[in-house]
């Protein structure tokens, strides 16, 4: 769903050996697994199905190795979501993606912000996740989405970010991680949490 080339790229340049694949087998020998992902929640669901991904996903993460979840790679992670919707997710994790609310053209009450929320803005860690290390407290990462992902369990929270409101940026839950924002377009720092992530297994 369109930034596979660039996070190939982008974990090359960090040492690590990459395949992009929709083998099941493998997805399932692979000692890390990157799903990333830009565009619509459904279509993503449709692809992963039409591919017949849905399973491997699900017993990779389950074999308790290391798994990365970028932007819609994080969102398909929940239950549902509330684009085009509500549109059924993986369920791996519980909660749900909704939109932000733009308070200058939506009859709902909310902050007067615009949409997609896109560039440049800060993290802040909520939770010592190795990935984060030397990372500092509210560094800058890039972000692209329109959507964000409201975990039922706030265990999960690794990193917030405020934009009209605070949301959930990062999650973190056994092997699993991932992120609403793209390291693989955050410079040095997006990069540094890229090889952190290679270097898991």
């Amino acid at each position: 769903m369109g930034n596979l080339r660039s996070v190939q790229k982008a974990l090359e340049f960090v040492g690590a050996k990459v395949i992009v694949t929709h083998d099941p087998d493998l997805i399932l020998s692979a000692d890390s697994v990157v799903l990333p992902g830009v565009g619509a929640f459904k279509d993503c669901m449709a692809n992963l199905n039409k591919l017949s991904l849905i399973d491997p996903i699900r017993k990779f993460i389950d074999s308790g190795k290391p798994f990365l979840g970028i932007c819609l790679g994080l969102q398909v992670l929940f239950e549902e979501s509330e684009e085009y919707g509500p549109v059924p997710g993986l369920g791996i994790l519980p909660g749900k993606v909704v939109k932000f609310i733009d308070g200058s053209s939506d009859t709902r009450k909310g902050p007067q912000i615009k949409i997609p929320h896109m560039g440049w803005n800060q993290i802040k860690v909520k939770k010592n996740a190795p990935l984060f290390a030397g990372v500092g407290d509210s560094p800058y990462f890039y972000f692209v989405h329109s959507y964000y992902v409201v975990p039922e369990d706030p265990e999960m929270v690794a990193t917030v970010t405020h934009y009209g409101i605070e949301f959930v940026s990062g999650i973190q839950h056994k092997n699993i991680y991932a992120f609403q924002f793209h390291p693989e377009k955050s410079q040095t720092l997006g990069l540094s949490i890229l090889e952190r992530f290679s270097n898991l297994n």
